[in-house]
C-alpha cells in the first residue's frame, strides 16, 4: 500500500477534490486514533495545499467502552464544554474539515444495553455541527480510513489491502487519471439531476418488498448530487464516494412502509441496526421494528420533535462504483452510494429555492425539515423500484431491474 504512493495519492483526492482546502485555509482532521497513519497523511496533503494550521481531532472509543462500564451516570452523552464552543466558533472561522470512517472495533459495545450505548452519544456536538453543514458555513468532506477491524467487519478478515483495493476502485483512485475520472462522473450525476428537474416531479415513490412509500418533495426544491458550494462560494465534495442525486422532502409527506435493505450504521453511536422497518404517517414515523438495535433508533427518534420525519430523499442506481464491488461496507458513506436512501432528521435547505437564512419556523413552514439528527438508511437494490409522481399520481418509471430510466 505504501510503496506505489497510492496513500499520498489518495490524501490529495482527499484534501484537493474532497474539501478543496484552499490557501491559508486552517484544516480540522477528524479521526479515530487508530486512523492516525492515514490522517497524517492527510495533514501533509494538507499543507500541501496551502492550510495554514492543520488540527488532529482524535477520538478513542474505547474511552466510551470505559464510561460506559465505569462513569456515573452523568457522563454519558456528556461533551466536553470547550470541544463545543470550539465547533460553535467554526461559524466564524470557516475551516475545512476533513473526517475519516471505517469502524476499527465494531464490536466493541458488544454485551452491554443498546439503550446505554445510544445514550453515549455526544448530542452536544452534534447539534453544534448540524447547523455549520446546512447552513454552507464549511467547506468539508468524508473520505474513509480502511483498517483491520473494517476489513473483518466487511471482508470476514482483516486483508486490510483488498479492503484498500475496493475503496480504490470506488473513489475512482484506481483509474489512470482519477481527477479525470471524476470529471467524467460528476457531469453525468449532474445530467441525471437536470434530468429530474425538467420531470418537476411532486413525490417520489419506493415499491418493493416490505416497502410501499410515498415520499412528498419540498415546494421548491430541486435535485442536487456530489458537489456543494460554501456560502462563501467554495465548491467541495463532501462524500468521497458519492453517486447520488438528492433532494429535500416535504418532512410533512411521507406515507407507507419501508424496509431498509443494507445495516444502518449509527455512526456517533458505534454500532449497526439491522433490520430495520419504518411506517410513515402523514410524514412522521409511527412504527419501529428492526431485527437488532430497534432501542438505539428509538433512542435517536427522541433527539427532537421532529427527528421522526424525513430530511433526504437520494437516488442511486445499479451503476454505482461501491456497487459493484459486491460489498457491503457496514459504513454509511459507502453503504448509502450504493442503493437509494432516506435519511431521518435535518433537511437539505441547499436543496430548496430562496431559503438562504430563513429562521427553523420559517424552514419548516417551507418543508424544509430541521433537527439535530440525520441518520441515513437504505432502501434501495435490485429489488426496488422508485417512480416519479406528478400532482395528479400519474407514475413515470426513475429506476427499474437497478437501471436509470431517465434520460
Amino acid at each position: 500500500m505504501t510503496g506505489d504512493g497510492r496513500l499520498e495519492r489518495y490524501a490529495d483526492l482527499v484534501v484537493r477534490v474532497g474539501a478543496n482546502v484552499q490557501p491559508g485555509q486552517d484544516v480540522v482532521v477528524r479521526a479515530a486514533v487508530e486512523h492516525a497513519p492515514i490522517a497524517r497523511e492527510v495533514v501533509r496533503a494538507a499543507f500541501r495545499a496551502g492550510a495554514r494550521h492543520v488540527h488532529a481531532w482524535y477520538a478513542d472509543a474505547h474511552l466510551r467502552r470505559a464510561a460506559l462500564e465505569l462513569g456515573p451516570p452523568e457522563e454519558l452523552g456528556w461533551s466536553p464544554p470547550h470541544e463545543v464552543a470550539w465547533l460553535e466558533s467554526w461559524a466564524e472561522s470557516r475551516p475545512a474539515v476533513i473526517s475519516l470512517t471505517g469502524n476499527p472495533e465494531p464490536d466493541l459495545f458488544a454485551g452491554l444495553a443498546g439503550e446505554l450505548v445510544a445514550r453515549s452519544e455526544q448530542r452536544e456536538l452534534r447539534r453544534a455541527w448540524i447547523p455549520l453543514v446546512s447552513e454552507r458555513r464549511l467547506n468539508w468532506a468524508i473520505a474513509s480510513a480502511p483498517n483491520a477491524g473494517w476489513a473483518r467487519e466487511v471482508l470476514g478478515e482483516p486483508d486490510v489491502e483488498r479492503l484498500w483495493d475496493a475503496v480504490a476502485a470506488a473513489t475512482r483512485l484506481d483509474e489512470p487519471d482519477p481527477v479525470a475520472a471524476w470529471r467524467q462522473h460528476l457531469a453525468r450525476l449532474e445530467a441525471r439531476a437536470a434530468a429530474l428537474d425538467r420531470r418537476r416531479f411532486d413525490a417520489v415513490r419506493f415499491t418493493g418488498p416490505g416497502t410501499d412509500l410515498v415520499v412528498g418533495l419540498a415546494p421548491g426544491s430541486f435535485w442536487r448530487c456530489a458537489t456543494f458550494v460554501t456560502e462563501t462560494g467554495i465548491e467541495h465534495v463532501p462524500n468521497l464516494p458519492t453517486e447520488e442525486v438528492f433532494t429535500c422532502p416535504d418532512w410533512r409527506r411521507a406515507d407507507g412502509s419501508v424496509r431498509s435493505t443494507y445495516p444502518v450504521a449509527l455512526p456517533t453511536v458505534g454500532a449497526l441496526v439491522r433490520g430495520l422497518e419504518l411506517t410513515f404517517a402523514s410524514g412522521r414515523v409511527v412504527d419501529v421494528r428492526a431485527d437488532e438495535g430497534r432501542e438505539l433508533v428509538l433512542r435517536q427518534l427522541e433527539t427532537d420533535e421532529q427527528a421522526r420525519c424525513l430530511g433526504e430523499i437520494a437516488l442511486v442506481d445499479g451503476a454505482s462504483a461501491v456497487r459493484r464491488t459486491g460489498l457491503v461496507f457496514r459504513d454509511t458513506l459507502f453503504d448509502e452510494n450504493a442503493a437509494c436512501h432516506l435519511a431521518l432528521g435535518n433537511g437539505l435547505p441547499m436543496a430548496v429555492a430562496d431559503v438562504d437564512g430563513l429562521r427553523r419556523e420559517e424552514l419548516l413552514a417551507r418543508g424544509v425539515n430541521v433537527s439535530a439528527m440525520h441518520v441515513d438508511f437504505m432502501v434501495g437494490g435490485p429489488d426496488v423500484d422508485v417512480d416519479g409522481l406528478d400532482r395528479d399520481g400519474h407514475a413515470t418509471p426513475i429506476i427499474r431491474d437497478d437501471a436509470w430510466q431517465l434520460g
